[in-house]
């Protein structure tokens, strides 16, 4: 199936929206709702240019009710994910006589989980109001975290962690298309963050001086963490919203000229029907695999968020210590997201780069580590410390991949694959770390440092491979298959009426949409309606010269 031959079904869909024969007879192309962007009611027949002033006080009311509630989720998120490493240090493994290949298992049970349910997940947030769905799996992954607390044995702990494998699925990718609807391409790029190790080992910490009979400091990181993630998973339900179309702090009008100001992204906000054809397109689209083949190696390093304070510990250090060590990796992370992202944003053309050059740190400190004397415990400390630099590379990457997406099946399948390689690379890396290979971990850190030299190189191939591309729609033609569409709307009086809707709002991929520019950069620099406008003056004129 072509690219455009799901949208141009002229008499089936002019059929259901009543075209009339003066309008056929202007050969423009009917489309019906239910294909098109959610927020194409809301922009439908409108023409006006959003004042730069307004648009700013509307995104700092999104920031006021959104950013909130996302970063504290993403910090409870990561704190969740790393309970399992802190209460290694606080008598897990003793408490439920866990072997080291068990304790392996129970990283790996965790992503495996996430990457059965993936692609479900995803479909369920296209199909369900996102905040809603996110809200329910945030509750049940809060249950399963403070269940842990009853666990006696490898089995329990084995049936919870599969648990939140499966809830925390939705979280990643809630946000990837909550931030694509709310926020323009270089704002995804600003906001995307982990505020959580931090937090989570001042929590271990405390949890250690924590002293009841019958209840172990572990147990006690359980339930603070379960109680922690209930609490956000009832905020989720009542404030946070599903979509710029209804979101209850925002006034009708602002709720338009929120929409209003995404249209740059040429992405539009959402479609809640499944389009098979974006879904074959996506498995044809080699970028897809390209950030695939990157998340999946990226993460296989990720392991060490269930082996880092082990292998602190492995130091020589006390397990108060260790705890608050790990302090210091939330530290380095914050501090390198956000010198990545800022320097994304004033760097022209720079998305790429700086993601590659901050694996350098990674790859000095794996080297490092392997070399160092066994009795120069800081040195290997600080170099541990190194190989959590690189984590900007994965924020990076998820925010591009968000911005040189467009057609929301193709996005949620996009981003599904996204995570699931994110997930196999999660999964299969835990089971590096042997008995055998103890205390030294020559072997896992050679791997590690192999991922940490090829993920550059993918961020490289990938920035290729658009600027390629752009420059090819740069040298086609203007395509105006979709620039004379329009929908029906029934007014507040109850009649119909069609009116005209930008493409950016036709729930267009962007292969189909010839338009859409695929950033390898956050777009602040010009924006893309502008970029086309271009284009079409240029083209249309007598004696064109370049725009």
């Amino acid at each position: 199936m072509s690219s455009h031959e799901s949208y141009d079904e002229k008499s089936d869909v002019k059929s259901a929206v009543n075209v009339t024969d003066t309008l056929a007879a202007q050969h423009h192309l009917a489309f019906k709702s239910d294909q098109v962007d959610t927020g194409a009611q809301l922009v439908a027949g409108q023409q006006f240019d959003l004042d730069p002033a307004e648009s700013l006080r509307i995104r700092k009311k999104i920031d006021w009710h959104i950013m909130p509630l996302m970063c504290t989720l993403y910090w409870v998120q990561f704190m969740d994910k790393t309970t399992l490493g802190s209460s290694a240090i606080l008598g897990i493994r003793e408490a439920t006589h866990l072997t080291t290949n068990q304790y392996n298992w129970l990283g790996t049970i965790f992503y495996l989980s996430y990457l059965v349910f993936e692609y479900p997940q995803n479909l369920a947030l296209q199909r369900f109001p996102v905040g809603k769905w996110m809200s329910l799996n945030i509750f049940i992954w809060g249950i399963a975290l403070c269940s842990h607390a009853a666990c006696k044995n490898f089995g329990g702990l084995f049936t919870v962690r599969l648990i939140l494998g499966m809830c925390e699925g939705s979280i990643t990718a809630g946000f990837m298309i909550v931030s694509s609807m709310f926020y323009t391409r270089t704002e995804q790029t600003l906001r995307v963050g982990y505020w959580s190790q931090i937090i989570s080992g001042f929590i271990s910490f405390g949890s250690l001086h924590i002293t009841t009979t019958g209840f172990e400091p572990w147990q006690w990181l359980m339930i603070i963490t379960g109680a922690i993630t209930l609490v956000n998973a009832a905020a989720y339900w009542f404030l946070f919203p599903d979509s710029p179309t209804n979101a209850w702090f925002l006034t009708p009008d602002e709720r338009a000229k929120a929409v209003q100001r995404i249209k740059g992204n040429q992405t539009g906000v959402e479609n809640k029907h499944f389009k098979i054809e974006q879904f074959y397109e996506t498995l044809r689209d080699p970028k897809t695999w390209l950030f695939a083949f990157f998340s999946a190696l990226d993460n296989v390093p990720n392991s060490l968020t269930n082996q880092r304070q082990i292998i602190v510990s492995s130091f020589g250090f006390t397990p108060l210590q260790t705890t608050l060590l790990g302090c210091v990796d939330g530290f380095i992370e914050i501090v390198t997201i956000y010198t990545g992202v800022k320097l994304v944003a004033r760097v022209k053309d720079s998305r790429a780069y700086v993601g590659a050059i901050w694996f350098l740190p990674n790859i000095i400190g794996v080297f490092l580590i392997n070399f160092l004397p066994w009795s120069n415990k800081v040195g290997l400390l600080f170099a541990q410390w190194t190989t959590g630099i690189g984590t900007t590379g994965f924020v990076l990457a998820l925010s591009w991949l968000s911005s040189v997406t467009a057609g929301h099946t193709k996005r949620v399948t996009v981003n599904a694959i996204m995570l699931i390689s994110y997930c196999i690379g999660n999964a299969a890396a835990p089971f590096m770390w042997q008995a055998k290979y103890q205390p030294r971990n020559h072997i896992p850190w050679i791997i590690i440092g192999i991922c940490y030299v090829i993920c550059p190189c993918i961020l490289l191939a990938i920035r290729h491979l658009l600027s390629r591309e752009n420059k090819r729609r740069d040298a086609e033609p203007v395509d105006e298959q979709y620039d004379d569409v329009y929908i029906e709307v029934i007014t507040p009086e109850g009649k119909r009426i069609e009116q005209k809707i930008p493409k950016e709002y036709l729930d267009l991929t962007d292969i189909q949409n010839r338009d859409f520019r695929k950033p390898y950069r956050p777009s602040s620099w010009v924006d893309s309606s502008t970029v086309i406008s271009a284009r079409h003056r240029w083209r249309s004129s007598p004696n064109p010269e370049p725009a």
